[in-house]
């Protein structure tokens, strides 16, 4: 039988700040979740959740994970990564958006899942960030709107 393939839509907050001229970008570590454990992740991401737009879920999941308030208005839209995971037969719509304005200092508030937030050198991401993530990030300094992780023209006739 074959497996069944799933899609899902997530958003991912591309939070960042100039220290001493240099850009930086905020990381969370994973743990203790299904996916990307031990790796780094941006400050804040998750799963569109039925009723919401991907602003509203960026909007909650921001409060959930770092404890920062958005208001709608001043989230910026930046990439689209169309993302699939053969050995899960998962398909991801990865919305990637910018926030300049908001309220609060981002923390922790889900220790259980995250490890660590710190603040990283755009020029120099760890080598364990998640790999969709770095191919966004390099997307997003590029002004490239949308790019696909994880297609071969074999893996498009294998799910049809």
């Amino acid at each position: 039988m074959e497996k069944q393939v799933t899609e899902r839509s997530a958003v991912l907050l591309f939070l960042t700040r100039c220290n001493n001229g240099e850009d930086e970008i905020l990381l969370q570590l994973r743990q203790n979740t299904k996916y990307g454990n031990g790796k780094w992740d941006l400050a804040a991401t998750g799963h569109v959740e039925p009723g919401e737009s991907m602003k509203m879920a960026l909007v909650r999941e921001a409060k959930e994970e770092i404890g920062i308030e958005i208001d709608m208005k001043d989230i910026q839209f930046l990439t689209l990564m169309h993302v699939y995971t053969p050995a899960t037969c998962k398909i991801y719509y990865n919305a990637y958006f910018a926030v300049n304005t908001y309220k609060n200092i981002p923390i922790i508030n889900e220790r259980e899942k995250c490890g660590a937030l710190e603040w990283f050198s755009i020029k120099r991401l760890p080598t364990n960030i998640l790999e969709d993530r770095r191919q966004a990030i390099y997307n997003i300094l590029s002004h490239d709107n949308y790019g696909e992780v994880g297609w071969t023209r074999e893996m498009e006739y294998a799910i049809i």
